[in-house]
């Protein structure tokens, strides 16, 4: 009986040692994980100002004289510099962060900003994953951002481009290019099926196209096109209401 009262407190002390370690070693592996979510965001905030860097530098040696001014213009829309990812699915937040892994040769082709939803992202060349994932990307085959013609830009739905939901006609959008900025105002959007190709036709007037799929939050692949188009803003030309006579 001695034996067995003198093994009860020795289980008991051994017990507590190993549940201390226990929590040693949780706390540890907490700390570890947090400085591991820390730096996947801080690297893909930087990776995106590095690619807004990018098309800084492009312009600047495209139009020096444009230098003084480039820093302005290129402040992010978010005080972090990585971009609201509060509506994004988890699938395409990984997607973003892990292209920061992968280096792009060339500078971006643009800077698409719509203001009135907070979207400020570079616009780079092809539709390929790694280019939705990192931004919008220009549709091959369109004008370039900067040219005449209707210009094609495509996101995903569950990224950059989710934000579309909220814009309505009217909404000013911007895309800056090397050779300046251009301002559109959204005229239409539309929900069509993936084969009418014919949205991004050439048009008499420069044009912006952007395409996402839809619905916004369909699981699996989404059955439509949710297409929104903005034409240039000529303020000097006379909108379409002003030129209308009113009848005798």
């Amino acid at each position: 009986m001695a034996n067995l009262e003198a093994s009860g407190p020795a289980r008991a002390g051994g017990t507590t040692a190993v549940v201390r370690r226990l929590e040693v070693a949780l706390y540890a592996a907490g700390i570890v994980l947090i400085g591991l979510f820390i730096g996947v965001r801080l690297d893909a905030a930087l990776g995106r100002k590095a690619a807004l860097s990018d098309f800084e530098a492009a312009r600047s040696r495209a139009a020096p004289a444009a230098a003084s001014t480039s820093a302005a213009r290129f402040q992010p829309l978010s005080a972090s510099g990585s971009p609201d990812k509060s509506m994004w699915s988890s699938e395409r937040i990984r997607g973003f962060n892990a292209s920061f892994s992968q280096h792009f040769a060339a500078a971006p082709l643009a800077i698409l900003r719509i203001p009135g939803i907070e979207l400020e992202v570079p616009v780079l060349a092809g539709t390929d994953e790694l280019a939705l994932n990192r931004g919008v990307g220009h549709i091959e085959g369109t004008p370039r951002p900067g040219q005449p013609g209707n210009i094609g830009i495509a996101g995903h739905r569950d990224g950059f481009f989710r934000g579309l939901k909220n814009v309505s006609a009217g909404d000013v959008l911007e895309v800056e290019s090397l050779s300046g900025t251009d301002r559109y105002l959204i005229e239409s959007i539309t929900i069509v099926s993936p084969d009418r190709v014919d949205v991004l036709a050439p048009t008499a007037v420069s044009t912006v196209t952007l395409v996402t799929c839809f619905p916004f939050y369909y699981v699996g692949s989404a059955p439509k096109r949710y297409i929104v188009r903005a034409t240039l803003d000529q303020p000097d030309v006379p909108k379409v209401a002003e030129r209308r006579v009113r009848a005798p």
